[in-house]
């Protein structure tokens, strides 16, 4: 097995993220709205996300990925940038779960990105 379940809360569908594979690219190949202003090159944090269940399994932030946090909306410990969240390890139950806070939602609705 080289990926896990990807589940959104609020959205009813299941994706899949690789390992090696960043939370914004998956997002991208499976059309799952996430906005990202630069293009995913840790330049903003409009592709901020909540981890909310296999954490532990994702590289460790950058120095560059925190002063973007620091600008973010909502920011939790459970916060990182979508573009830089690589899953490193599998997690023990294959799933991995997410929430895109609400402003992000509402941004990618209203053609925020």
């Amino acid at each position: 097995m080289t990926e896990a379940r990807l589940v959104v809360r609020g959205d009813s569908r299941t994706f899949r993220l690789a390992l090696g594979e960043s939370i914004l690219e998956a997002a991208m190949a499976q059309d799952l709205a996430l906005d990202h202003a630069c293009g995913g090159v840790c330049a903003c944090s409009t592709c901020h996300v909540k981890i909310t269940t296999g954490k532990q399994c994702f590289s460790e932030p950058s120095e560059d990925e925190l002063d973007q946090l620091d600008e973010a909306r909502d920011v939790g410990l459970d916060s990182r940038l979508g573009c830089q969240a690589r899953l490193e390890r599998l997690p023990p139950n294959g799933v991995v779960e997410i929430a895109i806070p609400q402003w992000n939602v509402n941004a990618v609705r209203e053609g925020g990105h």
